[in-house]
């Protein structure tokens, strides 16, 4: 059962997430996507930065602008189709609060102009886990990275895996996670500027280290990938 937190203690770690109101698609294609990445490092600031000011819609010229210091430290992120992940560290008092607050605000402008709506995008508030043991935060790297595999195996969780080779193959080329900014591959991802690996424990110390990490997630027959769990 998810539970509200209120009050966030610098130094330590939370699990981040929201859906859509109504359970709607609030990423309809990959410009949204895109969209709302560019936001993970734009919003991600102690001084405001309006995109507005900058005319360009490239991914990777958006995440070259310069900021001030970040709010918070990310340590991982996931987006599908109605909801999102993020792992954070809590990095200045008030600062997962403050970095939440202009997120949601930003993408939610952008997405009724875009599609012509008013209202909220959101369900409520962000919902918030904090990581208390090392067990449940290393546990949530696998579990945010994991998500998009619901995209090709509907259901996986509760039958066994029907190709293990070509779950690994989709998820180092989802371009929607912080998956690939794990491994030093050629399917490596571009925005490695939105984490700060550094604010978080070493668990994975090679690619080897994190792909077995995924790897026992992934096939062990008694998974539980009920934690933190937001309902398509």
């Amino acid at each position: 059962m998810s539970r509200l937190i209120n009050f966030f203690a610098i130094g330590e770690f939370y699990h981040i997430y929201n859906r859509g109101t109504d359970k709607r698609l609030i990423f309809k294609d990959n410009i949204d996507r895109n969209r709302f990445i560019s936001l993970l490092y734009l919003c991600n600031s102690q001084s405001a930065i309006h995109r507005s000011n900058f005319n360009t819609s490239s991914l990777n010229e958006l995440l070259n602008i310069p900021r001030e210091e970040p709010l918070v430290d990310i340590g991982a992120y996931c987006i599908m189709s109605n909801h999102f992940h993020l792992l954070v560290h809590e990095r200045i008092e008030n600062g997962i609060s403050l970095f939440m607050q202009k997120l949601s605000t930003a993408y939610t402008m952008y997405f009724n102009k875009r599609y012509e709506r008013s209202g909220a995008l959101f369900q409520g508030r962000f919902k918030a886990k904090h990581l208390d043991s090392d067990n449940y935060l290393k546990y949530i790297f696998a579990y945010i990275h994991l998500n998009p595999v619901e995209i090709i195996d509907n259901g996986w969780k509760d039958h066994l895996l029907k190709n293990k080779d070509r779950t690994f193959k989709f998820l180092k080329s989802y371009l929607f996670s912080s998956y690939t900014d794990y491994l030093n591959s050629e399917f490596r991802n571009p925005v490695g500027k939105i984490l700060n690996k550094d604010a978080f424990p070493n668990y994975f110390q090679t690619e080897k280290d994190f792909e077995v990490h995924i790897n026992d997630w992934l096939i062990r027959s008694e998974v539980n990938l009920e934690i933190g769990k937001v309902e398509p």
